[in-house]
């Protein structure tokens, strides 16, 4: 394992000061006292519009910064994420990406370890543990969306929608996915899709299918519970066509990844994945990023990144 010391340079911090509802910006001052404590060197950006961190880490990476701290939720980092991923300028693996996080899902940032608390993510950083982290590529009508830690479609489409037209208007929060995912219930229709896994098919009336790189999303579901991110494979878990009342019973179990053992879910791993089926909604590290049909790949272990973890 590499450590950050290794790559040149100081830091560029990419600060969304809407994440968190606005924790972020009320926040900054003692985040960026920390980091100065800590002796690290950095030099801060503020986002001002969604897509807006793809940008900033392209321009910026193209000006010489190499190692670069999201201060922000999932979707900030998969901003970062494809800002990095898409430009061609530097080799992606030249680079090295951290986090504070201060989001309200915090998924990415539970797996790796990395404290909700600051001086606890500033640590982190500090030490900075680098490992080699695998990155799933979403292909949807003509356009194309990397994720770092999971991508969802269906009924996770659905909620994860609801809840960043939520966020947009300020009124998002730790319980609005929750709130979200009980609520779509009564709007949801299935659809028939075909699913391909590495040349393997399965056809079924789709309730939510997702791909992880990493275990977590919607606030610390497991919906992906063997995901490895270096291991070069994504995690497939499909649920297939239940009813309202199952879907309510059996929500505990998608905190501690028991519901996978349900017998209208199936999981398998692979490394190529494509969905046929008309206007499921997909989202992306949770951000909502377009509709199937569609396909995935994994670009293994494509990004250094900064991890809590010791193994």
């Amino acid at each position: 394992m590499t450590t950050a010391s290794e790559i040149p340079g100081e830091w560029l911090a990419i600060v969304n000061p809407n994440a968190g509802r606005r924790k972020a910006e009320k926040d900054w001052a003692e985040i960026s006292g920390r980091l100065v404590a800590a002796g690290i060197p950095f030099h801060a950006v503020f986002t001002h519009h969604r897509d807006h961190a793809t940008r900033l880490s392209a321009e910026y990476l193209r000006k010489g910064f190499h190692k670069f701290i999201v201060v922000g939720g999932d979707g900030t980092l998969n901003e970062v994420v494809n800002g990095l991923l898409m430009q061609d300028a530097v080799e992606p693996l030249r680079t090295c990406l951290g986090m504070i996080p201060v989001g309200t899902g915090n998924d990415w940032s539970r797996y790796h370890e990395v404290p909700t608390d600051y001086a606890g993510a500033v640590n982190v950083l500090s030490k900075g543990r680098c490992m080699l982290h695998d990155i799933g590529k979403l292909r949807m009508n003509g356009s194309e969306r990397y994720f770092i830690n999971m991508a969802g479609m269906g009924y996770d489409g659905l909620v994860a929608q609801k809840t960043n037209e939520q966020k947009d208007k300020g009124r998002g929060g730790p319980l609005s996915y929750m709130v979200n995912l009980l609520l779509s219930l009564f709007s949801y229709k299935m659809v028939p899709a075909r699913i391909i896994l590495d040349g393997k098919e399965i056809s079924t009336r789709l309730f939510s299918l997702s791909v992880g790189v990493c275990k977590y999303n919607g606030g610390g579901m497991m919906q992906a519970p063997l995901a490895l991110p270096d291991d070069g494979l994504l995690d497939l878990t499909v649920i297939r066509k239940l009813s309202k009342f199952a879907v309510l019973r059996n929500v505990p179990k998608l905190f501690d990844g028991s519901f996978t053992r349900l017998p209208m879910v199936f999981t398998d791993q692979g490394d190529n994945i494509s969905i046929e089926a008309e206007g499921l909604l997909i989202e992306a590290d949770g951000e909502s990023v377009g509709q199937t049909p569609c396909s995935i790949g994994i670009l293994p272990r494509a990004l250094h990144v900064i991890t809590g973890r010791q193994e």
